[in-house]
């Protein structure tokens, strides 16, 4: 499977090509970034440590995209949303790890699959679409009333929205296991005299510092007891491989909008 990385420059970038030049059913096709980026017309391999794979980093989306088989993008929402339709355009797989979407960023993606294989999630790690499923269950056994549910999440100074789209993948799986929207449901910001906790809803804390590359955990408080479900991420690696399978598997898909728990079977 021929497969165009976007950001080959970046942490992320260099994880998926150097995991692209070792898997065996893989190969890196191009390898795209920002306009004006010192490392346009590099070699993405000898970035990533893997000697030279023969794909000079480029800004032109179109040139890297043609001859593809797929697209994976950890990038801005905007960016995601312009690749989104150049995979529709072509019929490709596009595997989305960017957070942070706006409802008309949704709406185009949204659009998009009905000629792309999209694959989209706030977090691509297999362990957390795993615990996903375990909160959804979770939530839907425990009533509103007796239990309440907090989740606190921390990353890197480095991350730039809150709350993560891995805490949010949460919270709507919390949401649909109490057949609620989380929109309605969630509480973002505590400050001040805030009242009694609402009955039914779903907190949310974030926290940033230093190199974390991501905690999350799921508290299900009720009257004497607490039930725990959380995930550390100790590398970046889990969300890049992550990544690749959903990409192996949305390859003898039909166009649609799929989810990594789509691709585990959950």
């Amino acid at each position: 499977m021929r497969l165009t990385v976007v950001g080959a420059n970046g942490r992320m970038g260099r994880t998926l090509v150097r995991l692209i030049a070792e898997h065996p059913d893989l190969a890196l096709h191009a390898a795209l970034a920002r306009e004006g980026s010192p490392a346009l017309g590099q070699d993405a391999g000898m970035l990533a440590g893997t000697g030279p794979l023969g794909a000079l980093l480029t800004a032109d989306a179109e040139t890297a995209l043609a001859g593809a088989d797929g697209v994976i993008d950890f990038s801005t929402p905007a960016t995601s949303r312009r690749l989104a339709e150049l995979a529709a355009a072509r019929g490709l797989v596009h595997v989305i790890g960017t957070t942070g979407f706006s409802a008309a960023d949704e709406a185009a993606i949204g659009k998009a699959a009905a000629g792309a294989r999209i694959v989209k999630s706030g977090n691509m790690s297999l362990g957390v679409n795993l615990l996903a499923t375990l909160v959804e269950t979770a939530a839907r056994a425990l009533p509103p009333g007796a239990f309440d549910i907090e989740i606190v999440e921390m990353h890197h100074r480095h991350k730039v929205d809150a709350p993560s789209g891995t805490a949010l993948l949460l919270g709507r799986a919390a949401a649909a296991g109490r057949e609620v929207e989380l929109e309605a449901a969630s509480v973002r910001v505590r400050d001040g005299h805030t009242g009694p906790r609402p009955e039914g809803a779903i907190g949310f804390a974030t926290l940033r510092g230093g190199s974390v590359v991501g905690d999350h955990q799921v508290m299900l408080a009720g009257e004497g007891e607490r039930i725990e479900l959380g995930h550390r991420a100790e590398d970046r690696s889990v969300f890049a491989r992550g990544a690749l399978t959903a990409a192996l598997w949305a390859g003898g898909k039909a166009p649609g909008l799929y989810s990594m728990r789509d691709v585990l079977g959950l």
